[in-house]
């Protein structure tokens, strides 16, 4: 066994009796995707350390480096207050039941009032047993395909270690590129729209009369609607400047 003490803002994510080492490589490259970096293993089955890891970890070496290697399961949660097991079947066990998404905050929450949280993860082939899950304090039910519930060790990783950034408030939900330009203001879209107001006026645009005022007011709440960029406002100016002139030529 490898004495460890778990970094104070992060849980740790502990590997049970995982298989091969190619899993425990792409689990350790998933963990650092996500700013993760304190790895568990319990018992691996072709032992540690694994060159095979290092191939998967791609970039993730250290994390491989790091990590705490353990004989059995209760020697790894020894130090942790809280403790997830992830599984996707039901075990007839009496115990809270999280989505990814829940249990993370949790972890959040209980990792900020200074408690140490581990989340368990089951070897390839079948998972965590009920003798692991039984040593859980709450389960995290991942929401699958009921007929195909298997994930691969290194996906459930990944997914788990992607709800602890959402938790950390790390994940915008949308955003924008503006690719060097910034949203048009007031004053200039109501200075476009004048400018096509103008010129689809002189075309004979608002036609018939009594129509004019309903389709000059849905032209202007059409550019209201419209996230125009200056950018853009700049080239719907010139492309009726440009028709302008090709009437004008004719």
């Amino acid at each position: 066994m490898t004495e460890t003490t778990q970094p104070p803002m992060i849980p740790a994510f502990v590997l049970v009796r995982p298989q091969m080492g190619e899993n425990i490589g792409a689990a350790a490259r998933a963990m650092w995707n996500f700013g993760l970096d304190h790895m568990r293993l319990v018992a691996p089955r072709d032992g540690w350390p694994n060159p095979a890891a290092d191939a998967l970890a791609s970039g993730a070496g250290r994390l491989l480096d790091e990590a705490a290697l353990f004989e059995d399961l209760p020697s790894a949660l020894g130090d942790c207050n809280y403790v997830f097991a992830t599984t996707a079947r039901g075990r007839d066990l009496t115990k809270p039941v999280f989505s990814p998404e829940a249990a993370m905050k949790e972890a959040a929450t209980r990792i900020a009032s200074g408690q140490r949280v581990a989340v368990l993860f089951g070897p390839e082939r079948a998972g965590l047993e009920n003798d692991d899950i039984a040593r859980a304090n709450a389960i995290i039910s991942v929401p699958v395909n009921p007929n195909f519930a298997s994930l691969n060790l290194a996906q459930c990783v990944l997914l788990t270690g992607y709800e602890w950034m959402r938790a950390q408030g790390h994940v915008t939900a949308q955003t924008v590129e503006m690719a060097g330009t910034d949203w048009a203001n007031n004053s200039e879209i109501e200075h476009l729209g004048a400018h096509f107001e103008d010129r689809l006026n002189e075309a004979g645009f608002f036609f018939p009369e009594h129509k004019a005022t309903s389709m000059k007011m849905n032209l202007r709440n059409m550019w209201s609607r419209m996230p125009l960029t200056r950018a853009d406002v700049q080239m719907l100016h010139g492309m009726m400047r440009q028709m302008v002139r090709w009437k004008e030529r004719d």
